[in-house]
């Protein structure tokens, strides 16, 4: 691509910034991501300026701004909205756009998902999760074994695993929405499954496995991952995800699990700010180069 540059911001945590005092632990991705997607851009005409998404910030001097490395939104995430709304008016083009960061932020999207057909791990969905409610999830799903989360949040943060033997005494066990799901053993024996997507058009997989002992597969609690060839049918279900959908995210990750019947069931579907795992497939920095030079030139 030939011509004048176009500055696009990258919407970071304060945390991961390089200069940043409490530096969290894994920052370190961060720099991978921004070195690939650096690299990536740079053919297709597009520099990349992080930028700290809760600053005060003159964003007319953008072309574009991606959301992808604003990995602390979920505490603050009606103000991350707002941010992204303000923006948007300012009529500089945001990726994924607002409309689909709102619908993503709560994980009552898969509801939607799942009435498109789309197969989801059974969940019940309470605003003010009480120790009554996850009885009530056993006895529905039929599980001794289940998994309390938060409709908004990332990480495992706030996670908890229920089972018969480790029942809850107090009310409450959350103090925001939360949603209840069965424990799917194979999280623990096989792994998740994460396929990486840019304009719908498939980059690369891999699989990420919990460490000894655990069923959180994320790195900070000792996680793994390794990339892999998915096999057509396992791709297909996952671009069935993305199928589903009425337009297409600029980028996307569909993370899976293994159900009992050895289809994969959707876990999350990540249009805000998944890690890219661009160890695993650098060539997703320039797919989305390209990709973005496309929808703003």
């Amino acid at each position: 691509m030939t011509g004048p540059t176009t500055a696009t911001a990258l919407l970071i945590a304060a945390n991961i910034a390089s200069n940043a005092p409490d530096r969290r632990a894994d920052a370190h991705l961060y720099d991978i991501q921004l070195d690939v997607l650096r690299r990536g851009f740079a053919p297709h005409g597009l520099t990349i300026d992080p930028v700290r998404w809760m600053e005060a910030v003159d964003w007319t001097r953008f072309g574009a701004v991606l959301v992808n490395c604003a990995w602390d939104y979920q505490d603050r995430h009606e103000d991350f909205l707002a941010t992204l709304d303000v923006i948007a008016a300012t009529g500089v083009p945001v990726f994924n756009s607002p409309a689909a960061v709102r619908w993503n932020i709560r994980k009552t999207y898969l509801r939607e998902i799942e009435a498109r057909g789309v197969p989801i791990i059974p969940t019940l969905w309470r605003d003010h999760p009480k120790a009554s409610d996850i009885r009530d999830a056993m006895a529905t799903f039929g599980a001794d074994d289940v998994v309390l989360k938060r409709q908004v949040g990332g990480g495992a943060r706030g996670q908890t695993r229920y089972t018969k033997a480790s029942m809850p005494d107090d009310d409450p066990v959350l103090d925001r929405p939360g949603m209840i799901q069965p424990f799917v053993p194979s999280i623990a024996t096989e792994g998740e499954y994460s396929f990486l997507f840019i304009d719908s058009v498939f980059s690369h997989a891999l699989i990420k496995r919990a460490a000894q002992g655990d069923y959180r597969i994320q790195e900070a609690y000792g996680g793994t991952s390794q990339p892999i060839t998915p096999t057509p049918n396992d791709l297909h279900q996952a671009s069935a995800v993305l199928d589903a959908l009425d337009e297409s995210p600029l980028y996307a990750r569909v993370d899976m699990v293994r159900g009992a019947n050895g289809a994969l069931l959707l876990m999350e579907l990540e249009v805000i700010e998944p890690y890219l795992f661009p160890q695993d497939g650098p060539g997703i920095g320039s797919m989305l180069g390209e990709a973005l030079a496309k929808r703003i030139c």
